[in-house]
């Protein structure tokens, strides 16, 4: 009895401990459990994360984007007008030249003596007009007198007549033969840039023959063609003779550095294509722009502003044919918006409808969003990079936690 007694009083204890232990094992599950369940329910009400903005509203002007070319001015193509051999060439490839600059040299000589051959034709036949028309005032004498029969003043006065439109007619073969002569020497009819001899020294030309060309370089075009909603915007001012501005920019160069002014607008739009053809003119004292380079093309909408939505180009999703954002609606839940867009302005995306001011989108993490479903929006600033300043706010939230 005094055994079962003493080993009654050793597991008592044992048996308490363990009781003891396991209570607080339970409770510490418990609150475990409470703690994650707590955790998880806000993230669940909450909803992802997304970065949001405010729309903006600004006066602007209004601007469009198109593809263009340039094209020179002038281009003349150089052709002889007479035949024979090129003796000159008088100019280096793509060399710039001046109007009347002699770039061709077609021997003369052959020319020259026909010249000097009609210049004596034209003298001779002079000479003789000028004895008819004195013996002409001869016989007006004679005739008063009644010393000779009008016949004879008759066929004198004829022949007169005669040798006078003769004389005229080797002047002119005169006249044409200096023509043909001053032909030999090749000029250029334009101030430009010279492109390569077509026909170089020794070489038979004739008048179907290219023997080089010349392009203007003071000024030049940008040609485009422009749709049906910008032939309505700026066509009427354009006709009316009020300006329009268009700046150009080339592949190697940033924005639109070149400012020039609308030139032509055509009077009809291609029923095929729906586009319209345009023209500005540049002013080109550098050379810069060269014929034939593309050219990105930014028309303007004239001296007027208005009142625009602007957002980033990265809170525009596509569905099928349509565009649409999602707003952050009540109790951060994201609404679906259809949107119609407009051009480009300052790296913003103008909303022509489907939008207000001060509503705010999702700009980053569309993927994680679905209609009617809560967000936790994280607000950033409207900005042409909201990437960058989603990064940034990322940024300072995990700076926060590490301090914490």
């Amino acid at each position: 009895m005094k055994k079962m007694k003493s080993l009654t009083a050793l597991v008592r204890p044992i048996v308490a401990a363990l009781a003891v232990a396991g209570l607080a094992g339970g409770l510490l599950a418990g609150c475990e459990d409470a703690a994650g369940k707590a955790a998880e329910a806000p993230a669940a009400a909450g909803g992802p994360p997304v970065s949001a903005a405010v729309v903006l509203e600004k006066s602007i002007a209004e601007t469009q984007e198109f593809s263009g070319r340039l094209e020179a001015i002038d281009h003349v193509e150089i052709r002889s007008r007479v035949s024979g051999f090129i003796t000159q060439v008088n100019f280096k490839p793509g060399s710039q030249v001046k109007k009347g600059d002699v770039l061709f040299v077609v021997d003369p000589r052959p020319y020259q003596a026909e010249a000097d051959r009609a210049q004596a034709a034209a003298a001779s036949a002079r000479a003789k007009a000028d004895l008819a028309r004195l013996e002409l005032t001869r016989a007006e004498r004679l005739l008063a007198d009644k010393a000779i029969a009008q016949r004879e003043f008759d066929e004198r006065a004829a022949s007169q007549k005669e040798l006078d439109a003769n004389a005229r007619a080797a002047q002119a073969q005169y006249e044409s033969a200096k023509l043909n002569l001053a032909y030999t020497r090749v000029t250029s009819p334009i101030d430009g840039r010279v492109s390569k001899a077509e026909i170089t020294l020794g070489n038979l030309v004739d008048g179907s023959a290219v023997l080089t060309s010349v392009v203007s370089l003071e000024r030049i075009y940008a040609s485009f063609d422009g749709d049906e909603e910008t032939y309505l915007r700026v066509g009427a001012q354009s006709h009316k003779g009020e300006p329009v501005v268009v700046k150009v920019g080339l592949a190697n160069e940033e924005g639109f550095p070149h400012e020039g002014k609308l030139e032509f607008v055509d009077n009809q739009l291609d029923a095929r294509t729906g586009s319209v053809r345009m023209r500005a003119t540049f002013a080109n004292t550098d050379g810069t722009l060269v014929p034939g380079l593309f050219a990105r093309v930014q028309l303007g909408g004239g001296s007027a502003q208005s009142k625009a939505i602007l957002i980033n180009d990265r809170a525009v999703g596509t569905d099928q044919n349509r565009k649409f954002v999602f707003v952050v609606g009540k109790d951060n839940k994201a609404e679906y918006r259809a949107v119609t867009l407009g051009p480009t302005v300052d790296g913003m995306r103008v909303v022509r409808s489907g939008l207000k001011a001060d509503e705010k989108i999702v700009v980053n993490g569309l993927q994680r969003v679905r209609p009617g479903a809560p967000i936790t929006p994280q607000m950033v600033p409207m900005t042409s990079d909201v990437a960058a300043a989603g990064a940034k706010s990322e940024d300072k939230k995990d700076a926060k936690v590490a301090a914490l």
